[in-house]
């Protein structure tokens, strides 16, 4: 029965854009009346968790949970469950954040995409890591806090050191953004005010984590400006370098994949990542923060700890590293997916089936297995694109490409307006229609 349960949440959560619970309203509610007066957890208010931070020098743990969302319901309910992360716990001032809101984004960037995340910090607002996990995101009942206990034990560490360690942790700290708020990006102003309409309609007035990563994306797109690479790919995996890190860990190396930049770097399967370009790690978040602020080409510095001994390795980040990332479960995806395609959803067609098709290896071929209906999900289907569609030629661009590449291609060399020439297979016939850039 369980797996059937968890077979039909995956399910759920792989076809919308964002699974989430029945009764959304009644779920932040019970999360007030529960944690509200909670001896631990200083509820929804992260000024309070500062000052207090100040006051008895503890560091501050800040847990930021998307209370409707299916995603990660696992782990936000072992962290304020689970006996064994008591005494971790009680070496921190703990804040439980439930909205977007008012969120200081010169603090306060992180994953956007994910339903639970955690930030830790010194009480003078230096950040001491992040964690974030895709494991809990794609598998909602899953519990596990490994991961999660080794980032708390990590971040005391740094904590003990502090503020000796400071200059290590100047590349975790956040870099300018366009707004303080999220509420003050033009598309969020109008719609949501800085606090939760609780005598009202709570949702209507939330403004959810992965909303603030959208804002930032319409923020360039309504200057009819390119969206920037690290806002198309954010917080990339370290994947795309060809490293699986074990789920359980701070950034132990599990695998190196074969021909991959860490494969040419000497890195090793048992390895394990003690610094990235400089900065000292507590989570596999951590390294996909590095990532996030690094350059589109260049090196970048590691230690790792192997047998016992720290040993220096550099990584290469070969031009357009960022466009491997597969960013096709992340829900920030579905309103670029509307910008570059209309509203559609398409996916790569395998190598065994292209064989069947008469198409080459080679060539572009998606097919689009949805086309949206609403709003600026329906320009696709307005333009013409229909279900089953095979696309084998956009623009120029005729070369294999995943969907997460092409969505990068287009957002970086088109604009809003345009009408992009495009190519494709409907049954034996082709047909030539124009995909609206938005």
């Amino acid at each position: 029965m369980k797996q059937l349960l968890l077979l039909a949440v995956l399910l759920l959560i792989q076809s919308a854009p964002a699974a989430t619970v029945k009764d959304r309203e009644g779920a932040v509610r019970g999360d007030k009346a529960r944690l509200e007066n909670d001896p631990r957890w200083n509820w929804n208010d992260v000024d309070g968790g500062f000052r207090l931070a100040r006051t008895t020098g503890k560091p501050l743990l800040v847990v930021l949970r998307c209370l409707p969302c299916m995603a990660c319901a696992g782990i936000d309910a072992s962290v304020l469950e689970e006996k064994e992360l008591v005494p971790l716990l009680d070496q921190f001032v703990c804040v439980r954040i439930i909205n977007a809101n008012a969120l200081d984004l010169s603090r306060f960037q992180f994953d956007y995409d994910l339903s639970f995340s955690a930030i830790l910090f010194n009480g003078d607002g230096t950040i001491y890591g992040r964690y974030g996990s895709w494991l809990h995101q794609k598998d909602p009942l899953n519990k596990t806090t490994a991961g999660f206990k080794k980032a708390l034990e990590a971040g005391l560490a740094i904590h003990q050191g502090y503020p000796a360690n400071k200059a290590a942790l100047s590349g975790k700290q956040g870099g300018p953004t366009p707004y303080q708020t999220p509420i003050e990006f033009p598309t969020l102003a109008s719609k949501y005010p800085s606090k939760l309409d609780w005598n009202g309609k709570v949702m209507a007035s939330c403004v959810h984590c992965h909303m603030v990563g959208d804002a930032f994306r319409a923020y360039y797109r309504g200057q009819n400006k390119p969206v920037p690479v690290e806002w198309i790919y954010p917080q990339p995996s370290i994947e795309t370098l060809g490293i699986t890190l074990a789920t359980d860990d701070i950034a132990k190396v599990e695998a190196v994949a074969d021909g991959s930049a860490a494969n040419a770097a000497g890195i090793q399967a048992g390895d394990v990542f003690t610094r990235l370009d400089g900065q000292p790690l507590v989570s596999i978040a951590d390294v996909s923060w590095v990532l996030h602020r690094s350059p589109d080409s260049g090196s970048l510095p590691a230690t790792v700890l192997r047998g016992g001994k720290e040993t220096a390795v550099t990584l290469d980040l070969p031009a357009g590293w960022r466009l491997k990332s597969d960013i096709g479960k992340r829900v920030g995806t579905w309103p670029m997916r509307a910008m570059a395609f209309g509203g559609m959803k398409m996916d790569d067609i395998p190598d065994e089936e292209r064989a069947s098709l008469g198409l080459d290896k080679a060539q572009m071929a998606l097919r689009v297995f949805h086309v949206g209906e609403f709003g600026q999900h329906a320009a696709a289907k307005k333009a013409g694109f229909k279900k089953d569609d095979i696309i084998i030629q956009i623009g120029d661009q005729k070369q294999r490409l995943t969907e997460s590449a092409l969505i990068g291609d287009l957002l970086l060399h088109h604009l809003p307006g345009e009408k992009i020439p495009a190519t494709v297979l409907r049954g034996q016939e082709r047909v030539e229609l124009k995909l609206p850039q938005q």
